[in-house]
């Protein structure tokens, strides 16, 4: 059966949650906007955890800047962490899968700063469980600003050099913690043409991102800083290729590569679902196989 995508079923679903902007995207084409409350294509929006798609592709461009590995050590940098026997085995990539071992937490306002963040006790031996939460990004965030401490940028300006200004994208501010460094899993604010933009940028290098959208035997759908795929548990016929990145209140960022499809969702709903946004948008008679 050929492929619908039921976009007025999409924008309902979207309107009855709090919606503040909806841009879906076919190629170059914007074939639907749509703005709510006090938004408009230009006003910025808080991305929450969205901000987490961010540094899968940073930790790619840093690796083939030959700043570090994917699978080395944080104990590699921090020789606070080599003494621990399972802080010596974590991995920046268990850190961006979030498979390192740390407990729930280090959400909104609780992001601590690098120090906290790698005084950190885990709760879960490295590798063996996925535990949502943002401390792990922090603990990257302090490898990352410490490799480099030599060229006098922190993460922030890295990402903005390496990824952003390539995509097109620019962050109108970000979120500040006592010390005066940005938090890595949450804090940035763009505008919906920004995320699009920055939509756009990652599902055309794809490939060469193949990593970013790569689960773990812990969490098969989730990758680094992106969610991969409809959950298992939701039945949905969507592409094989989906993920997004995703943010509290409703936000969210989905790509599908295979339609040349990137959706940007900007809310303030805790009762919105990507798995019923998905469901109108790509309606279950339908195989996509």
């Amino acid at each position: 059966m050929a492929l619908e995508i039921e976009i007025p079923a999409a924008l309902a679903y979207a309107r009855t949650h709090a919606l503040h902007a909806i841009l879906i995207a076919l190629g170059d084409q914007i074939v639907a906007q749509e703005y709510g409350g006090a938004f408009g294509e230009q006003k910025p929006h808080l991305l929450y955890s969205g901000t987490k798609s961010f540094w899968g592709p940073a930790a790619l461009c840093a690796r083939d800047d030959g700043l570090l590995e994917l699978d080395e050590t944080v104990a590699a940098t921090f020789a606070s962490w080599r003494d621990d026997p399972w802080k010596r085995r974590v991995t920046l990539r268990m850190l961006l899968s979030l498979t390192a071992g740390f407990g729930f937490g280090g959400l909104g306002a609780a992001v601590p700063e690098y120090e906290r963040a790698l005084a950190t006790p885990l709760k879960n031996e490295p590798g063996s469980r996925f535990t949502y939460g943002g401390i792990p990004f922090q603990v990257f965030g302090a490898v990352l600003a410490r490799k480099l401490a030599d060229r006098k940028l922190t993460p922030h300006d890295y990402l903005r050099e390496r990824v952003l200004d390539p995509a097109g994208v620019r962050v109108a501010s970000w979120r500040s913690l006592k010390d005066g460094t940005h938090p890595l899993p949450t804090g940035a604010s763009l505008c919906a043409l920004d995320w699009l933009a920055y939509g756009r940028y990652v599902a055309r290098l794809r490939d060469v991102l193949a990593p970013c959208f790569e689960g773990s035997p812990p969490n098969a759908h989730y990758g680094l800083g992106w969610w991969l795929g409809a959950r298992p548990s939701t039945a949905l016929r969507t592409p094989k290729d989906l993920d997004y990145a995703s943010g509290s209140a409703g936000q969210a960022l989905y790509l599908i590569p295979s339609l040349d499809l990137t959706v940007v969702h900007f809310g303030a709903s805790a009762s919105f679902r990507h798995e019923t946004f998905l469901r109108r948008l790509f309606p279950v008679r339908q195989s996509l196989s």
